[in-house]
């Protein structure tokens, strides 16, 4: 029997910059273009939970250096409280951004129910202060937001603060290697690994080695973030970021199969891809053909 996913939606473009004066990100309408492709549909939900976000905006939250922190901290609140019960329920969470600040109302969900660990998957780290960012958007800094390496409006919400342990974190795929930026995240306690080490390595082998070690911690489930951008711009152009380099749907796919296949798997997100940059459907048709596959795969990791 393959997975049953309880599907969510973040329409959220919060914690982006505009890509041009006076133009908003359309990552916010994510939801709605995979629904036009039978994504949803072919996941058998035929309803999912709609969260929606606050009007977009590119008011810089000065204390924090993060734009539009408040209404990203509201709507972090909005989307825990829409998480809890499916969180209760048998089968998986699927949540579909939105851009990579939703990790934040996810993080805070998660923190009130228990603890997990977290598996990102992303062309970069995410994780730098604020007082590094060029655009001082929460996308680029979530990472760094729900391991608690941010201004408390949003890395603290309701005292909760971190949402996961940087012990408990993998980040892979990076392949930004500015020496500043990739300092941040190595001088963490993150288990790290840039795209270029993902090339060199054995994807089961390290993946059921990080679940069986989070096993061993007895935490509660982990949750996976996919940024799309992880993905070479032959493949996914569709992106804020489409940085030449990254992976093929084969090698992400050697990432995904393990984690998508563990009983310890919570929930998985979804992020980036902006319908703006996709008129023609050809990227998000072939992302649903190569992701379809792995999400409807049975679950049962086999660990060594």
């Amino acid at each position: 029997m393959s997975t049953r996913y309880h599907i969510i939606e973040f329409p959220s473009n919060l914690g982006l910059k505009e890509p041009a004066p006076g133009v908003e990100p359309g990552v916010r309408n994510l939801p709605d273009w995979l629904r036009q492709w039978g994504f949803q549909e072919a996941l058998q939900v035929a309803d999912p939970v709609n969260v929606q976000a606050p009007p977009y905006s590119m008011l810089m939250h000065t204390f924090s250096g993060i734009r539009n922190a408040p209404a990203i901290a509201s709507y972090a609140q909005k989307q825990a409280e829409a998480l809890q019960p499916l969180l209760e329920k048998p089968g998986k969470i699927l949540a579909i951004g939105g851009d990579c600040s939703i990790l934040t109302g996810i993080g805070l969900a998660l923190k009130q129910h228990g603890n997990y660990g977290l598996f990102t998957i992303d062309g970069h780290t995410d994780f730098m202060p604020a007082s590094f960012s060029g655009t001082g958007g929460a996308a680029g800094m979530d990472l760094s937001i729900v391991t608690g390496h941010a201004d408390d409006i949003l890395a603290n919400i309701n005292n909760l603060g971190p949402y996961f342990s940087e012990e408990n974190v993998c980040c892979a795929g990076n392949r930004e290697m500015d020496t500043r930026y990739v300092d941040f995240i190595r001088q963490s306690r993150i288990r790290y690994i840039d795209l270029f080490e993902m090339r060199r390595l054995d994807a089961a082998r390290v993946c059921c080695d990080w679940l069986q070690r989070i096993q061993q911690q007895q935490l509660d489930g982990f949750w996976l973030h996919l940024d799309v951008d992880v993905l070479d711009p032959r493949w996914m152009p569709a992106v804020d970021s489409p940085d030449p380099g990254g992976l093929s749907y084969d090698e992400l796919g050697k990432w995904l199969s393990p984690l998508l296949a563990s009983p310890m798997l919570t929930g998985l997100d979804i992020t980036i891809l902006d319908p703006c940059l996709d008129i023609s459907g050809d990227v998000t048709r072939r992302f649903i053909k190569e992701m379809l596959p792995l999400l409807q795969a049975p679950s049962g990791c086999q660990q060594s």
